[in-house]
């Protein structure tokens, strides 16, 4: 039996941090950061609180079919240069807002955003970390999502203090200036797709035998993977559980608010939702290592669903705060264990195509379902029906994700 011969520290580890800070500033801090401008735009501008809202709405829209361009292009050309083009996507729109003067120029520079998250955030960061790891891809994985709960955590604080000192024009500059200044210089000199490229091998791993027992399976053609049931299960797993996350996350201030907490009190209960789920990602990292992953992703995902109906009785601070534990713990689940599934049903061949389909249908679900809610509210004045319904949809994406069928499970 060949023996595996210990070298250096693994380039793959510079991998996870090249991905961690990718979705900290490209998603996390762009994305939980650019509501703290709204009011902002509405002061100034004289924008609506809607057309506001609607910026980053409208961007997916028009973004979303070429979701499946994305994963072709990753696949051909790699996540390094996709994420050379993304970052740069990323920051000049931001920076260009702070001399944004009508509402046609922010629509316009919000698509721009929307194309840069598309192409710098979790889908090439997914495939990035999957070609660098095998046995240990849930780990690293849930090392480098810490990033985008960082990023969650740190964005509105910094963005305030930022509008606060110097304008939220000059604000703008300095975000998007500093997204560039340090992502691009990441993506150029540390990024590498693949460890071929190093003459290395996922997980440092040595030998042919010892990278067959990290369990790769041969990849699966993306014409072959979506006749499969699996697929299906898997995309609307995923699917209803995002959407529920969503729902949740961006009515959770508002729904407090109208519960009698004051602003500073959602805030701390807010921030204490998304610290559990930095410790949830840390968890499930591990766990998926060592369990089936199938297993771990739909226990998460029925955990996340059962706490849901803590916020009928949020009144009641002790509920609210459990809810909060509860699902933001679970919450450390959401996107990170897709790829991993996806990639042990059906490879790494065409892992980029497969994950833009499913993520365009987990974004349309993450945007459906707090509109709905919304709906909801208006016509009964109550989120109580919504809680009833995104509760059923979360159970049905655990139940669903439970029935895909792996090659570990038979």
């Amino acid at each position: 039996m060949s023996k595996t011969t210990p070298t250096r520290r693994f380039y793959g580890d510079w991998i996870v941090l090249a991905a961690f800070l990718n979705l900290f500033f490209a998603v996390g801090l762009v994305f939980y950061g650019l509501p703290v401008f709204y009011t902002s735009l509405v002061d100034s501008l004289h924008f609506t609180r809607s057309q506001v809202a609607q910026g980053l709405f409208w961007g997916f829209v028009i973004v979303a079919p070429a979701f499946g361009f994305l994963g072709a292009l990753i696949d051909r050309v790699g996540a390094r240069q996709v994420l050379r083009a993304g970052v740069l996507l990323v920051a000049l729109p931001l920076a260009l807002m702070g001399g944004m003067t009508h509402l046609w120029q922010y629509y316009t520079l919000c698509v721009i955003e929307v194309v840069g998250y598309v192409l710098a955030g979790p889908i090439s960061n997914q495939v990035l970390i999957s070609n660098w790891f095998r046995a240990k891809r849930g780990r690293a994985m849930g090392y480098a999502y810490l990033g985008l709960g960082l990023g969650g955590v740190a964005a509105p604080i910094l963005s305030a203090d930022l509008i606060g000192e110097i304008g939220w024009r000059q604000a703008f500059i300095v975000v998007g200036v500093m997204i560039g200044v340090v992502l691009l210089p990441i993506a150029q000199w540390v990024t590498r797709s693949a460890p071929a490229e190093m003459g290395l091998v996922a997980d440092g791993i040595k030998t042919i035998a010892a990278q067959d027992a990290a369990g790769e399976i041969a990849s699966v053609s993306l014409s072959m993977a979506v006749r499969t049931v699996n697929f299906w299960l898997i995309l609307l797993g995923s699917t209803f559980t995002i959407g529920a996350i969503g729902t949740v996350i961006q009515q959770f201030v508002l729904f407090l608010r109208d519960t009698g907490y004051s602003t500073v009190q959602a805030s701390h209960v807010s921030s204490g939702l998304l610290l559990a789920g930095l410790v949830g990602r840390v968890g499930v990292g591990h766990l998926v290592d060592r369990f089936n992953k199938r297993n771990v992703m739909a226990l998460f995902y029925l955990v996340l669903a059962l706490a849901i109906p803590l916020l009928i009785v949020a009144n009641h601070a002790a509920a609210l705060w459990s809810f909060a534990m509860i699902f933001g713990f679970a919450m450390g689940a959401d996107y990170f264990l897709i790829p991993l599934i996806t990639a042990e049903c059906f490879g790494l061949g065409a892992l980029g195509k497969l994950l833009s389909l499913i993520i365009m249908a987990d974004s349309l679900g993450q945007f459906f379902g707090p509109v709905l809610a919304g709906k909801i509210f208006e016509t009964t004045h109550s989120y109580n029906l919504a809680w009833g319904i995104i509760t059923t949809a979360g159970v049905l994406g655990a139940a669903t994700i439970y029935a895909v069928r792996t090659p570990r499970c038979g």
